[in-house]
């Protein structure tokens, strides 16, 4: 058995199609957990799944419908149930609150918001019923930051944590525990036409106090600790996943004087 204690577990990941959801998934996997990936578009996790064996299944899953969450925690129920939920699907809607639409407020709300507590609902209620289990969720440092034209992604985000220490203390005492990882910069293939940009990449790395940007895996590194019962007394936190970067907001205060 491993240091981290998670050989013979398994753990529903969703959207494990992303940049994120890949590393989360193999190091899971690394660890002898039996992964289950869940994703809108089941083509993409398919060959993932078939690549990881140890019994890695794939269930299609939108994170903003109720019933493919319920389908999915009946057929994960089917096959032994979950130890380990990694709620980490999301979607992006840039633009101003100024101008943000109905529509694009109440897509990122019904992924990034509802839908976490749909699955943490569908799953977690048969952890409770098996006497114990684990939440871990994908927040951002945009959760605490606010940031220019992502208004509803930051709101939805900010939810995220609270939702989480919401049910860290309402389901604590049943032998669940939620936590967050609350990624910064991260080289995904979604942002990677940032870093095409030598001039942007270098930039973005001045900022950081670690002088790199993040790659997947370092968040599925402190998932994973989260997951284990090495964290068996961590509840109702936030990990911040940034290099130093939510820390650097003094250093843009002129100081006359000071080096």
């Amino acid at each position: 058995m491993s240091w981290l204690g998670l050989d013979g577990k398994t753990a529903v990941i969703t959207g494990a199609g992303g940049g994120i959801g890949q590393a989360l998934t193999r190091a899971f996997a690394a660890e002898g957990v039996r992964v289950v990936l869940l994703d809108r578009t089941e083509e993409r996790i398919r060959e993932l799944a078939d690549e990881l064996g140890n019994g890695a299944f794939v269930l299609s899953c939108d994170l903003s419908k109720g019933d493919e969450i319920a389908a999915a925690a009946e057929a994960v129920e089917a096959e032994g149930g979950a130890d380990i939920l990694v709620n980490n699907a999301g979607i992006l809607r840039p633009g101003p609150l100024e101008s943000v639409s109905e529509a694009d407020w109440s897509a990122m709300l019904s992924v990034n918001l509802n839908g976490y507590l749909a699955a943490a609902q569908a799953f977690g209620r048969r952890m409770i019923a098996r006497g114990g289990g684990t939440l871990v969720h994908v927040a951002s440092i945009a959760g605490t930051h606010p940031q220019p034209a992502s208004g509803a992604y930051s709101a939805s985000k900010a939810a995220i944590l609270m939702l989480s220490r919401q049910l860290a203390y309402e389901w604590g005492p049943k032998g669940i525990r939620s936590n967050t990882v609350s990624p910064g910069l991260v080289r995904t293939p979604l942002s990677e036409p940032f870093y095409r940009d030598a001039e942007v990449k270098a930039k973005r790395e001045a900022m950081v106090p670690l002088g790199r940007i993040a790659e997947p895996k370092d968040m599925a590194d402190v998932a994973l600790f989260l997951a284990s019962p090495r964290a068996s007394y961590v509840t109702g936190q936030d990990i911040v996943v940034d290099g130093g970067l939510s820390q650097t907001l003094m250093g843009l205060v002129p100081r006359p004087g000071y080096a």
